[in-house]
């Protein structure tokens, strides 16, 4: 399970990062019509933006090069 979390930790943080920019952005924001899709609710905010953070985080990430012998 740590060395899953250390392989990932940058879509991890990307995904708390993204949800809580996706509550702020309901909280302040938002959509005062309720017609949004994705800012009615803040459950939809905020899973919306953290699957863009974690994706947004995971373009940094560095693969490591496989060798064959």
């Amino acid at each position: 399970m740590k060395s899953w979390v250390n392989k990932n930790i940058l879509y991890i943080a990307g995904a708390f990062a993204g949800a809580l920019a996706g509550y702020l952005y309901w909280k302040f924001i938002g959509c005062t019509s309720g017609t949004c899709a994705i800012t009615s609710k803040p459950v939809n905010s905020t899973v919306y933006f953290a699957v863009m953070g974690a994706l947004l985080f995971g373009m940094f990430r560095k693969e490591k090069k496989h060798t064959e012998v």
